[in-house]
């Protein structure tokens, strides 16, 4: 597998309070568009499809609340690194107080 093929993936559950509304879908967007790899977000808790995580209105149709749980996928030379910012993003709450 070439660096262009490679992948990553890696699921995170959303702790902040408010879940994934407007402010966090944009830092997440924020973060994922400083990487090449192409990002795809799926919400597994409700079995949803995977949509494009450098697109604010597909990232808003995951209805991600509190407890949800994302399957974030990376395909692309930095894909290791861009999923590992991504859960760290959501891990730490997307930084809200």
């Amino acid at each position: 597998m070439s660096d262009a093929e490679a992948q990553a993936v890696r699921e995170v559950k959303i702790g902040n309070t408010e879940g994934l509304h407007a402010r966090p879908v944009m830092r997440f967007i924020d973060v994922a568009s400083r990487f090449q790899s192409k990002v795809s977000v799926m919400n597994v808790t409700r079995r949803g499809e995977k949509v494009d995580g450098k697109s604010a209105m597909q990232m808003m149709l995951l209805e991600a609340t509190r407890g949800c749980v994302l399957r974030i996928e990376a395909c692309g030379s930095d894909a290791a690194a861009t999923v590992e910012a991504l859960a760290a993003l959501v891990e730490s709450g997307f930084h809200q107080a």
